[in-house]
């Protein structure tokens, strides 16, 4: 029976699994040599990102906010929530690329449109909700 499970086990590895196994000895072969890495990993969504040393947190941001870009450029109006998203992440791209220096009047205006987009978003949303708020 146990030999059973460990076969479930050994059938479920997928070959992500394994590129996953490889690259993990390849980080750790790095490591040793004194290039530091950091690794974050999903193994159930597929996903693994690797930092360096100086990576910072404003560029980690600006990164995973690329995925959240590209999901609603890619999802565009097949989705309910579709605005929601682009817009949410239209005003984040904006203040990230203003963290380290000052808001313009035009980027202003930008995120002033956003939200106005937002409320529509939302309004819409709100109105097909058959449940009563309590």
């Amino acid at each position: 029976m146990y030999v059973g499970r460990t076969s479930e086990v050994i059938l479920k590895m997928t070959a992500f699994d394994t590129f996953y196994n490889d690259l993990h000895e390849l980080v750790d072969k790095h490591e040793k040599n004194n290039t530091p890495l950091k690794v974050e990993k999903d193994l159930e969504a597929d996903i693994v990102k690797i930092f360096g040393d100086n990576v910072t947190a404003l560029a980690r941001a600006k990164n995973g906010l690329n995925d959240v870009t590209e999901l609603a450029y890619a999802t565009a109006e097949h989705h309910p929530y579709w605005n929601l998203l682009y817009n949410c992440s239209e005003i984040a791209n904006i203040v990230l690329e203003k963290w380290k220096s000052e808001l313009s009047k035009k980027d202003a205006s930008d995120i002033e449109w956003s939200i106005k987009e937002l409320k529509q978003s939302l309004e819409k949303i709100s109105e097909k909700i058959n449940d009563p708020v309590i």
